[in-house]
């Protein structure tokens, strides 16, 4: 809400609100606010029953018989999120997707982060002040929570990322530029990849696809054809040369769902999330095999060349190496002479973001693992306790 509105007022007219600053509700709607006991939480119910889908109509093909039979499925458990805060902007929007019937609903953790006040719409015009229960900076995923009636809390079905392939086709809906229940339609672009974040480390095996995602969507579902969500919407790569606003330019990444559920359940239950920790850097984006085509001396074209061991963290204590000799490749420093990860647990990894997705999906903080590496030319196996990724 854009106001205040003290609690037990009735408003009658929706031009009143208009006044007031509030957001302008349809005519017919009848507005009671009322706090939920025990959570400070308000919500506004509006009158009338929840809008009945219509039949979808004769004439059209199957592709847009499904396309409108998973906005019908899936718009139900997607919201609008709202922040009032402090940082950078006094207001936000994004979108999010309820996870369970307890009120726990699935975001990032930007939309989120800096917020004050939260606000979520339902996909039937009801409004509920919600809390944060947990973030996540490394994923970018954030859980908050509302009181609202049973009969809006519709979870939504889940799928396996692991599954996708390039080239399938995926829904993204949400609330672009606060234009609720807006579907977009685009293809898997990419897998794999790599997303920045404001830490040092990068989420891994994220979604990339071409379906429109602008600011707004943050946060709202991706899904398949047979509407399960398979990531949630994060980030685009923008071009706000014209206007300086930021807007799709037909790249846009989704967190994978199987992030959602390793993360989530943690974030319900303790409000943050343990992620395990070598305590190495590498070359980021310059490949084993580009150094080699360069000239440079390394005996391998596939692994990860150790670039710094950070002091004493698992790696220090066990004894991994890091490179001694600077070179500058595309104008990043890059020290050759280091030890070269080929393997963990006896699973080949050919780049740092497979050794990163190794670790955040199969391991865990405390668990010691076998790394295979390279030292002067030579194969050893050297053993790591893993610890903790440090705080941000």
């Amino acid at each position: 809400m854009g106001s205040r509105i003290r609690e037990g007022l009735w408003i009658f007219i929706a031009g009143i609100l208009a006044l007031s600053g509030c957001r302008s509700l349809p005519l017919r709607e009848l507005i009671f606010i009322t706090p939920t006991p025990g959570s400070g939480s308000v919500i506004v119910v509006p009158a009338g029953p929840s809008p009945t889908p219509p039949p979808i109509p004769p004439g059209l093909d199957e592709e847009e018989q499904r396309l409108i039979a998973i906005y019908q499925k899936v718009l139900p458990s997607v919201v609008n999120i709202d922040v009032e805060g402090t940082e950078a902007s006094a207001f936000g929007s994004g979108s999010g997707f309820i996870y369970d019937t307890r009120g726990h609903i699935v975001t990032n953790n930007h939309v989120v982060e800096f917020a004050e006040e939260i606000w979520v719409t339902f996909y039937d015009g009801t409004v509920a002040k919600a809390r944060v229960v947990g973030r996540d900076v490394f994923s970018d995923l954030a859980v908050i929570q509302v009181d609202a009636p049973p009969e809006l809390l519709r979870p939504a079905e889940l799928g396996d990322s692991d599954a996708l392939r390039v080239g399938q086709k995926v829904v993204a809906i949400g609330n672009p530029f606060g234009l609720r229940g807006t579907m977009t339609l685009g293809v898997i672009s990419a897998l794999g990849r790599a997303l920045e974040t404001p830490t040092r480390f990068q989420i891994p095996d994220v979604i990339q696809t071409d379906a429109a995602i602008n600011p707004g969507n943050s946060g709202g579902p991706l899904v398949d054809l047979q509407g399960r969500v398979i990531g949630v919407n994060s980030a685009i790569r923008t071009d706000s040369s014209a206007t300086g606003i930021p807007a799709n330019i037909g790249i846009g990444f989704a967190i994978p769902v199987n992030t959602v559920k390793r993360v989530v359940p943690q974030l319900i239950q303790n409000g943050r999330v343990r992620y395990p920790y070598l305590g190495i850097t590498s070359t980021g984006a310059i490949s084993l095999a580009e150094l080699r085509a360069r000239g440079y001396d390394v005996p391998t074209t596939r692994g990860v060349l150790i670039q710094e061991v950070v002091p004493d963290g698992p790696a220090a204590r066990a004894g991994l190496r890091g490179g001694t000799r600077e070179v500058r490749v595309r104008g990043a420093r890059i020290l050759l002479g280091g030890d070269i990860i080929t393997a963990i647990d006896g699973h080949p990894v050919s780049s740092f973001d497979e050794l990163v997705s190794y670790l955040v999906n199969h391991t865990e903080v405390g668990r010691t693992v076998t790394l295979t590496i390279l030292r002067d030319g030579q194969e050893r196996e050297v053993r790591v306790t893993l610890g903790e990724r440090p705080s941000p």
